[in-house]
């Protein structure tokens, strides 16, 4: 199946106080191939996706969005 994969790195709480940042994101949307939603997102998260790119965000504070290409 054909799913479209994005990431988002939340802000601390400190960059929201005293920088004012909001969510930013790293990743796609992209399209990815997978067998389901779960495995759409773990291949987007640690091969980059469908171009193999390095994420350089700290993974406790992203969000993972998919949804199937439809």
């Amino acid at each position: 199946m054909l799913f479209e994969v994005a990431i988002l790195e939340k802000p601390t709480k400190k960059e929201v106080e005293d920088e004012g940042k909001s969510e930013r994101l790293v990743f796609g949307p992209k399209a990815v191939v997978a067998n389901d939603s779960q495995s759409a997102a773990i291949s987007a998260v640690l091969d980059g996706g469908t171009n193999g790119e390095k994420l350089e965000v700290d993974r406790s504070r992203m969000t993972v969005l998919v949804r199937p290409f439809a």
